[in-house]
């Protein structure tokens, strides 16, 4: 008997991969919740195909045309809403693994509820351990439940440290593509539209973890997730531009060796490992790493002057207490106006650092969940604020 998988933002690019995943391990899994947002076509087919026990999507209107699509098409699934859905689905009892691959501070709650429920965790959500992490991994403590990460980076670090003594180890690198705009200068940055920051060069992603890779927040949440996930001071995390996308992170040890992670730009490793984790399955519909055709690797520093934001993440990571949340509730509104075309991509790091240091005189050093709840409400309210100024509307 296989095991059952649950998977919250299964609609997503990561959603998706995992169930490609799951198509070609049938024996080993099978599908019994599934969260969305709202992309009802793409939930229907999924049900079709996978037949869960009952699925989750965040709206009720959307919830309403997803039954409708059912009925039309002469299917039948339960159908829950909201945050509580999606809590159900991460912490349902039938469950055995739980993907938290939905995008922004959604991913919290259910998080936190699939921990309780003692499911082994694949996370894909960055922003849970950035917002929470010192919540989310004493919970994981308690009940103790092995965050597993799927993110290419988080997941090579992973493979890289488990048979390695920490007393030997001296720093991770997490290594970044540098994004669609890597040659660029700040003044350059100013007229970047829509359409050139959703290109990324390797990698498929969702809109808005691609408009987080070109600004470099992206590595910034991934520095606040390392620190949580492998227990490591700030200092011991380094970013380095790695634009083939090949090496997917990096350890140095204390001798001087430096261990890499390699493989194909592809999301579907990463899940595999996590979702068989301790065991390697057999993965041969994914196209095989060629050396041949790599003629080189290349490395270079992070330009923080003209993208700031991996600096501002750095920052509220030495800050600590509920600045990360609020930098990361600050970054998902001004990243939502720039792909409603209200603001301009230089004006998502600059509010925010707007909403960082008005946050700073109301800091909560060691918060507990409510404390993190209530700062992310008002950081995306103030973060909301200034983008409407921006455009002109207030």
């Amino acid at each position: 008997m296989g095991q059952n998988v649950s998977i919250i933002g299964s609609t997503g690019s990561i959603g998706q991969s995992t169930l490609e995943v799951i198509r070609h391990n049938k024996d080993r899994f099978r599908v019994c919740a599934l969260a969305c947002n709202g992309n009802i076509e793409l939930m229907s087919k999924q049900i079709a195909e996978f037949h869960p026990d009952f699925v989750s999507v965040y709206s009720e209107e959307s919830a309403d045309l997803l039954a409708a699509e059912l009925k039309k098409n002469k299917l039948s699934c339960r159908i829950l809403t909201g945050e509580s859905g999606n809590i159900e689905a991460a912490s349902y009892k039938k469950n055995d693994i739980a993907v938290i691959s939905v995008v922004g501070g959604i991913g919290f709650m259910p998080t936190l509820a699939a921990i309780e429920s003692k499911k082994k965790v694949c996370l894909a959500n960055k922003e849970t351990l950035v917002c929470g992490g010192s919540v989310v991994m004493a919970h994981a403590k308690k009940y103790g439940v092995r965050i597993i990460p799927i993110d290419s980076e988080h997941s090579a670090i992973w493979q890289l440290l488990e048979n390695t003594d920490r007393k030997n180890l001296k720093r991770i690198i997490i290594t970044a593509s540098g994004g669609p705009f890597r040659t660029y200068d700040r003044s350059k940055l100013h007229e970047v539209t829509i359409d050139q920051a959703l290109k990324h060069p390797n990698w498929n992603m969702g809109a808005k973890i691609t408009i987080d890779s070109a600004t470099l927040m992206n590595k910034g949440l991934e520095v606040i997730e390392a620190m949580w996930l492998f227990d490591l001071p700030l200092e011991k995390i380094d970013v380095i531009i790695h634009p083939q996308s090949v090496i997917h992170s990096m350890i140095e040890l204390n001798d001087g060796s430096i261990l890499a992670q390699l493989g194909n730009a592809d999301m579907k490793l990463p899940i595999n490992y996590a979702l068989s984790y301790p065991e390697r399955l057999d993965i041969d519909y994914v196209k095989r790493f060629d050396f041949m055709s790599m003629n080189k690797l290349t490395f270079e520093k992070p330009d923080i002057e003209a993208f700031p934001a991996l600096k501002y993440a750095y920052d509220a990571a030495k800050t600590g207490g509920t600045m990360p949340a609020v930098m990361n509730a600050a970054n998902e509104i001004a990243v939502s106006h720039f792909l409603k075309n209200k603001i301009k991509f230089t004006d998502i790091s600059e509010i925010v650092l707007k909403v960082m240091k008005k946050h700073s005189e109301e800091l909560i050093v060691s918060p507990d969940i409510n404390d993190i709840i209530k700062c992310d409400i008002k950081a995306r309210q103030t973060a909301e604020k200034l983008c409407l100024a921006k455009f002109g509307i207030i």
